[in-house]
């Protein structure tokens, strides 16, 4: 019997799932979403976004927590070949000036406010600065007339039944797989986020082998707190069980508390986060109260777990399998990960392997490939990876002629084939999870009137791994403090960005050339 071949696109995989299975989708606030009514409410919601005037190619812009309405959008941008571009709830009018231009966005779906934030009044204003922004969609009640005059929808309104649900969609509409499904943007070692552009084959190429490595089921469950603006929350999380049928409870934000409630009511199979989350999940002085007596996976994002986190797992949850995932947004999603039965060691030392249809070479600064065990920096192909980058950034060097990825990252690969992953080529830190870096944050603090100069580093935290630094020199007879900088940065940026630790100096070390010399101020953090 010939086998089915496997969907190329992520409308058509939905379309199977739906076929394959019957059970729960999504879990939000206590709302149980079966696959059909996922299938049936984002196919209502892509016919209506055509009739306001959205089709192939078109950016969607979605600055939303995690929650039900994302992923209809997704969905429902999947079937019309629209493009959805990933958007943080923590971003501010500086990051999310420059991806509206950068993308040219032509809908955006946000809350009224969030986290203190007026969406109305930044969006509507917005509108007068960006042509290409020609919809706002509201989830909550649609706000007052927006600065073109038209008014606000409430997205509320685009998910209700009405007398076109047995409309079929455009035949035009059909996306291919290599047409773009996602824009997820990077921070730039520039201090200019780059745009990775990711179709339906390599987000699914990615998910299909997470999954299949994961050996999920449909009977897994995952709360998932991992944004589904980043690779983590809607390939690793959302797409891999997608393909496999299980269920995803949303988590808006994470908190160890409200994760702790949620597994006693939906005990999970699986539990997922960046080594800060699980960091914070086991410090929880109700950690027993949580109900984990289906957990047959943990999965450590980000980095490789370290040794005191990983003893306290293994004793919190005995019996568990541990794997380490990496991947980046130019991969679609996961790449490398533990394999199955691996020691002690090689889950402390190692990121793991590639997964299976992913290449890894570990190359010299001339471009040469290293023999085992010797650090150079890791390229990737194949799998996820995708061929380069949209926008602005298009032309960033970080992929080649022959589809070789070049990630920045230094490592080795050792006789067994285990990826052990040494640091960074550039100045970037992960804190929390996030990946920061630090010229994006210099030149918001460069622009404060009172600072003169200003150089970042990343230094160790025991809780977010590591936290941003950043070396100041103030102007004469400013009086500038700590905390008046952090709200200025506060204004700008992502909360995440916002540095930690401010040190004012009277000078910087300086290279011959005049350049701010950060080796020299690396050097003072190890001494």
């Amino acid at each position: 019997m010939a086998s089915i071949p496997a969907p190329d696109t992520v409308a058509a995989a939905l379309a199977r799932t739906v076929q394959q299975h019957h059970k729960t989708a999504y879990i939000d606030h206590d709302q149980e979403i079966r696959w059909q009514e996922v299938d049936a409410t984002s196919s209502r919601l892509a016919r209506r976004l055509r009739a306001l005037g959205l089709g192939k190619g078109d950016r969607i812009g979605i600055i939303l927590p995690n929650r039900i309405e994302w992923l209809y959008t997704y969905f429902a941008a999947a079937k019309i070949g629209a493009v959805v571009v990933g958007l943080n709830v923590r971003y501010r009018d500086v990051e999310l000036d420059f991806m509206l231009a950068d993308s040219q966005i032509k809908a955006v779906l946000a809350p009224r406010s969030y986290a203190g934030f007026d969406y109305v009044q930044f969006l509507t204003q917005a509108q007068a600065r960006f042509p290409a922004l020609q919809l706002l969609l509201f989830v909550d009640d649609a706000p007052p007339v927006d600065a073109k005059g038209g008014a606000g929808v409430a997205f509320h309104t685009l998910l209700a039944p009405g007398a076109d649900d047995a409309a079929a969609l455009p035949a035009e509409c059909s996306p291919q797989p290599d047409d773009l499904l996602l824009v997820i943007y990077t921070s730039g070692t520039t201090g200019r986020p780059k745009a990775a552009g990711i179709t339906h084959r390599s987000q699914l190429a990615s998910a299909r082998a997470q999954a299949a490595h994961t050996k999920l089921t449909a009977d897994d469950l995952v709360q998932l707190a991992l944004p589904l603006n980043h690779v983590g929350g809607i390939t690793c999380g959302v797409l891999s069980m997608l393909l496999a049928g299980g269920t995803c409870e949303l988590m808006p934000e994470f908190r160890a508390d409200t994760l702790l409630e949620m597994t006693r009511k939906h005990p999970p199979t699986l539990l997922t986060g960046v080594p800060t989350m699980l960091t914070l999940l086991l410090m929880h002085p109700q950690l027993a109260r949580g109900d984990f007596s289906r957990l047959r996976l943990l999965i450590v994002g980000g980095s490789n777990v370290d040794a005191t986190l990983l003893t306290r797992l293994q004793a919190a949850f005995p019996g568990v399998a541990i794997m380490n995932l990496y991947g980046l947004s130019e991969s679609s999603g996961a790449i490398v990960m533990t394999p199955w039965g691996a020691s002690q060691q090689a889950l402390l030392e190692t990121i793991g392997k590639p997964l299976a249809g992913a290449q890894v070479r570990v190359v010299s600064p001339e471009g040469k490939d290293l023999p085992t065990g010797e650090v150079g920096e890791l390229w990737f192909r194949g799998l996820g990876v995708i061929r380069a980058y949209v926008g602005s950034q298009r032309d960033a060097g970080a992929f080649d002629a022959e589809g070789w990825l070049h990630t920045g990252d230094l490592g080795f690969v050792d006789e067994a084939g285990l990826i052990h992953l040494m640091g960074r080529q550039k100045d970037m830190y992960i804190q929390g999870g996030f990946n920061v870096y630090p010229a994006e944050i210099e030149s918001v603090i460069a622009s404060h009137p009172e600072v003169l100069m200003v150089a970042g580093i990343g230094v160790p935290d025991p809780v977010l791994g590591e936290v941003g630094r950043y070396y100041v020199v103030r102007k004469s007879g400013s009086t500038l403090t700590e905390q008046s900088l952090q709200a200025f940065c506060r204004e700008h940026l992502a909360d995440y960005k916002v540095p930690r630790q401010i040190v004012f100096r009277e000078q910087l070390p300086l290279t011959p050339a005049g350049k701010i010399q950060k080796a020299a101020l690396r050097a003072e953090e190890v001494t």
